[in-house]
């Protein structure tokens, strides 16, 4: 088994990884360190929680010399969040590596004019930070990445999705000939190749297997809210069993404020994090959450990426994301460093379907019920179509048309029978989706008046 004694780091880099108690490489950290520190293009696709920062601060690290007071690498994110995260990690290896090292750590929503006052006194020699301010502050002349080797760009399938390629297009015509770039993503879409192609010299790309989606430390349950106040479901679960941390992804800043509100009202002691808080009161917020001073806290999508606190025992999935691949970065904020975890997934009828696609992407649900005040095995969803497929009748015309199968008739039965059996199929298509469309409006009108 490899070891972080293989890579060949500095002694000092060695020392921090036991700090944080680093025991073996994660896959992607084996099979890419070793590239990275050879100088090769990396693109690393990997999930959420498998070790990606460190497969490139470590290699970093080896190489920034604290004495070229000259930025030296760049690291981009697409959230706040996430800079302070790897800024922090960045922190941790600068302690015990070399303290003289500066790393500039630069985001939307704090102060750019002390930022540019500072970057004219002194470069940093490491950059971490959001597309958008980092160009903001290299456009204004105050930020100077020309002499810089090593460009990564971290959750690039993120950075993508929120339109900030284009930044990072720009951030990368101004270093020198020579760079190293390095790109690290959950996925890698087929918009995300154009930009590889165009500044990637022969790189490797190496996509990092997991043996499931959902970490197998992770209980994934599943519990439809059918006839439920859903509000009241995410109460019952945040209090049942005493979670260490808890985290309540919600779709819409307004569902956030609204479960986050409804919580307070039962007493709890809750932290929000949304689109409209400023960033100045999210960072302060943020900082709270990572002292522990909040046993729950309800979120959107922005933040699933960018909160990385130890002890998240329980995660809550308010709906299914729209971006089927943001529940996998939801459900990995549990059960990381070999911790138990458990994510809680509420369903409404008419979503089987999303859940489906799920399912089809490899991840498991163990469907669950609420009873009295407690958390019980419930039934598999699909069972009803699976005892209809194994006990179905064919009704009486189909039964008279079948048997005529035995009897000399005219050509052409064959023909009926199936044009019989489609008509049938149609009419029960057509029933169902009456049947569907009649709950969704009663769903509808239930939580129009529970919620006035």
């Amino acid at each position: 088994m490899t070891s972080f004694n293989d890579f060949n780091l500095k002694p000092a880099l060695l020392e921090a990884v036991a700090d944080i108690n680093f025991q073996t490489p994660t896959p992607v950290q084996e099979r890419l360190i070793p590239e990275v520190l050879a100088g090769r293009d990396v693109v690393g696709q990997s999930a959420t929680g498998s070790g990606k920062t460190h497969t490139f601060l470590l290699p970093i690290f080896n190489q920034l010399d604290s004495n070229k007071k000259a930025v030296q690498a760049v690291i981009t994110t697409p959230s706040r969040e996430l800079a302070y995260q790897i800024a922090d990690a960045a922190k941790q290896l600068r302690g015990f590596v070399d303290e003289d090292i500066l790393i500039g750590t630069f985001v939307g929503g704090t102060d750019k004019k002390r930022q540019v006052e500072r970057l004219h006194r002194e470069q940093p020699q490491l950059v971490i930070g959001t597309p958008g301010r980092i160009w903001d502050l290299i456009e204004s002349e105050a930020l100077d990445i020309h002499e810089a080797n090593q460009l990564v760009i971290d959750e690039a399938d993120m950075t993508m999705d929120m339109g900030f390629m284009d930044l990072i297009d720009k951030i990368a015509t101004r270093f020198g000939k020579k760079v190293q770039t390095l790109v690290f993503s959950a996925t890698i879409p087929q918009q995300l190749r154009v930009f590889l192609r165009k500044y990637l010299t022969n790189p490797l790309i190496e996509e990092i297997p997991v043996a499931t989606v959902i970490n197998p430390n992770v209980s994934n349950w599943l519990i439809s809210t059918k006839g439920r106040d859903k509000n009241q479901m995410i109460y019952e679960l945040l209090t049942m069993g005493e979670p260490y941390l808890a985290l309540v992804f919600a779709n819409t800043k307004e569902r956030v404020k609204e479960i986050g509100q409804f919580l307070k009202q039962q007493g709890l002691d809750v932290a929000m994090i949304h689109g409209d808080i400023k960033p100045r009161e999210r960072k302060r917020i943020m900082k709270r959450v990572k002292n522990l001073e909040f046993q729950y806290v309800v979120a959107t999508d922005l933040a699933a990426r960018g909160i990385d606190i130890e002890g998240v025992s329980h995660v809550i999935n308010d709906d299914i994301p729209e971006d089927l691949e943001f529940f996998v970065h939801r459900v990995g904020r549990t059960g990381r460093n070999n911790m138990k975890g458990i994510s809680i997934t509420l369903y409404e009828p008419g979503k089987e379907k999303r859940v489906a696609e799920l399912e089809s992407m490899g991840i498991k649900f163990e469907p669950k019920d609420i009873r009295n005040y407690e958390v019980v095995d419930s039934y598999d969803r699909n069972r009803r179509k699976t005892h209809r497929k194994k006990n179905e009748k064919l009704d009486p015309t189909m039964i008279g048309l079948v048997k005529k199968k035995k009897k000399k008739i005219k050509p052409g039965y064959k023909r009926q029978i199936k044009m019989s059996i489609q008509r049938k199929d149609e009419m029960d298509r057509r029933i169902k989706k009456r049947e569907e469309a009649r709950a969704q409006r009663k769903h509808k009108k239930q939580s129009s008046t529970r919620y006035k």
